[in-house]
């Protein structure tokens, strides 16, 4: 069944070719398009479309599709194009002429577009939770570990003293920056295109601030233009969001790999958490991390293929469109996994409180040896000179004792500002 057939069947071929595997990806949307046609169904009834007794019976199917949904017995057989025309099959199988009205004054296009704006709603919340909860986890490890030293480093250079304290905290307040872009992809998620139709809206006389409220969106999308031309630009802004996370959790994996190795040797996770060789009895890979680090450089590219397929279309809609799905439901799915696993895996992890005993990391301590002399008098220029000189010839005696106040440093990590940060975005 199509919701365009005119009595004419289409080539197989073209017919393969134009569905593609939008059946399957419409099973992550089903749940959207019925509480989208109850909202459309019930608007219908109030305007006069539809008589009481129709709505009614309308909202009594879609609950119960709902409902075969939630429990994972809907499916959209090949005999279907998508699940729109399956939706309506169903409802005019159940209820006759009755479910024949529920497409009157809408079209596939925002039918697909409501849908997602929902799907989107939901799945920028579950995104933003799973980054809320890596954040608590990694602040409570920054608290737990603040005054157990870490090289830091420069250019992959030995270079000042850091702390896992800072390192974890770093990565927490990162997540706040990328709850920014989350934040901005929602408020374009949150606006309503039901009853911009085909995308010049309809001779009926729809109320569409009825299914604003009734959807819970917080506004509108007016223009029906505009609500159109919202294809693809609301999956953009989601990409961008995801690519932003992805990009610390990718930088955050890249560490862990390196920290793990028995070169540096700073952390460590039990048995079961890494995995080992075909050939090779000793060693401890970091593979879940290696993981992390390659999904999330996928992520960091979504919104350019995004870019690729809508860069350049004029208004209106167009069938490039179709391919958003096949490119963001999946990169989604990806980004929860990669937050829930870095979570799962992080609450393991092992740090080494002997670091700098090594005395190699010597000179992390070169620049506050350097700043106590500058503090005793001496000017900075000739303060860095004199220790130049102790370093090349061997004389370095490091001041371990360090002390550092400003806020942000690894003596002030600030964790209680952090987390009011934290608050002001999560309300």
């Amino acid at each position: 069944m199509k919701l365009w057939d005119k009595g004419f069947s289409t080539d197989k071929k073209i017919d393969h070719f134009t569905v593609g595997n939008d059946r399957e990806l419409d099973l992550h949307l089903a749940k959207y398009d019925v509480i989208a046609s109850k909202s459309h169904a019930k608007m219908l009834g109030e305007i006069g479309l539809l008589k009481d007794t129709e709505t009614n019976d309308l909202v009594k199917e879609l609950n119960a599709i709902g409902l075969s949904i939630e429990k994972g017995e809907f499916t959209i057989e090949d005999s279907f194009e998508d699940m729109h025309s399956k939706l309506e099959f169903i409802l005019t199988e159940k209820l006759g002429d009755t479910g024949k009205k529920i497409h009157t004054a809408r079209s596939r296009n925002d039918q697909v577009l409501v849908a997602m704006h929902l799907y989107l709603k939901d799945e920028l919340t579950n995104i933003k939770n799973l980054t809320k909860s890596l954040f608590d986890l990694l602040m409570n490890l920054a608290e737990k570990h603040q005054s157990v030293l870490l090289p830091g480093y420069t250019h992959l250079q030995i270079a000042m003293p850091s702390s896992f304290g800072l390192w974890f905290s770093a990565y927490a307040e990162s997540l706040i920056d990328d709850l920014y872009f989350i934040d901005a992809a929602y408020k374009v998620a949150d606006q309503n295109p039901l009853g911009s139709a085909a995308g010049y809206g309809s001779s009926f006389p729809i109320d569409r601030d009825y299914t604003t409220k009734e959807m819970g969106f917080a506004a509108l999308k007016y223009n029906v233009v505009a609500a159109q031309m919202g294809r693809g630009k609301v999956e953009k802004a989601t990409a961008f969001g995801m690519a932003s996370i992805a990009a610390t959790l990718s930088k955050m994996a890249m560490d862990i790999c390196l920290y793990m190795s028995q070169n540096f040797n700073f952390i460590s996770f039990p048995d079961e958490l890494t995995t080992g060789s075909s050939i090779m009895p000793h060693k401890k890979n970091p593979d879940v991390f290696e993981l992390v680090r390659g999904k999330c450089n996928k992520l960091q590219s979504i919104p350019n293929q995004l870019t690729m397929v809508i860069n350049n279309l004029p208004s209106g809609y167009h069938r490039d469109m179709q391919l958003v799905k096949e490119i963001m439901l999946p990169a989604i799915q990806d980004m929860k996994a990669c937050l829930e696993i870095m979570t799962f895996s992080l609450k393991e992890i092992k740090v080494n409180t002997e670091i700098l005993e090594d005395p190699k990391y010597d000179y992390l301590f070169s620049v506050d040896t350097l700043n106590e002399l500058v503090l005793s008098g001496m000017p900075f220029r000739d303060a860095y000179k004199k220790m130049g000189k102790e370093i090349d010839d061997g004389s370095f005696k490091p001041k371990r004792d360090i002390h550092h106040t400003h806020e942000g440093s690894l003596g002030n990590l600030c964790l209680k500002e952090i987390k009011e940060k934290m608050k002001k975005v999560w309300n």
